[in-house]
């Protein structure tokens, strides 16, 4: 994957897992989905964009996640990649 991806850290206090540069056929893959129904998500939930090369782009792959589980168990997917990641630190804590 060309270019070299730089993550520094906020000042929520929560846990946070660093962001895994996924494209949106790799997303697809591993979700077993379409990679256009992937990208619909991507493109509606506005996924955290990690990086763009081309007509390449690479996602957070724990943002695309979240999202595809709120569509599975038929809750509402939170509008912004910050409300998302606070989903993720919630479900982390109660485990």
């Amino acid at each position: 994957m060309p270019g070299a991806f730089l993550f520094v850290g906020g000042g929520s206090g929560m846990q946070k897992s660093l962001p895994e540069p996924v494209t949106i056929a790799e997303a697809a893959r591993r979700l077993d989905r379409l990679e256009r129904t992937v990208r619909t998500w991507a493109s509606r939930y506005r996924a955290r964009l990690l990086f763009k090369q081309g007509k390449t782009a690479w996602y957070d792959w724990h943002d695309i996640k979240t999202i595809a589980r709120q569509i599975h168990r038929g809750e509402p997917v939170p509008p912004t990649p910050e409300e998302r990641d606070r989903i993720r630190a919630a479900a982390r804590l109660a485990v």
